[in-house]
């Protein structure tokens, strides 16, 4: 079966950075656009950032563009998201997501999803 796996979160100061990881089974690995979102309780899952399947591009929030940087390992099936300058907005349980080349910004364009891993930001 499909499996999304991520690892990485952890607690850091604000100004620190930390590596995500996705690891990806069960599906052509290649064939789907992977992003990354996040999630606060009470709030809605929103948009980081996503990479196409040719890893040709990529797209971010604005509140992420320019201090985090999603990439692909394509002989590794992983997916990571790279996120520098890191401030306690960016506080939230964020997850790995694979959907086709018409996933964009919305969660539920995405079927398949990690369990999630929390990042926390001190101040």
């Amino acid at each position: 079966q499909v499996q999304l796996v991520e690892s990485g979160g952890g607690l850091m100061q604000a100004g620190g950075s930390l590596r995500l990881s996705c690891a990806v089974s069960g599906l052509t690995f290649s064939d789907y656009t992977m992003a990354w979102f996040r999630q606060v309780p009470g709030k809605e899952r929103i948009f980081v950032a996503r990479i196409t399947r040719s890893s040709n591009s990529a797209y971010y929030a604005d509140s992420v563009k320019g201090r985090f940087t999603i990439s692909r390992d394509i002989a590794k099936n992983t997916v990571y998201l790279q996120m520098d300058s890191l401030t306690p907005e960016d506080t939230a349980v964020y997850y790995c997501a694979a959907g086709g080349a018409s996933s964009l910004t919305y969660y539920l364009t995405y079927p398949y999803w990690g369990q999630g891993t929390q990042v926390t930001v001190s101040s």
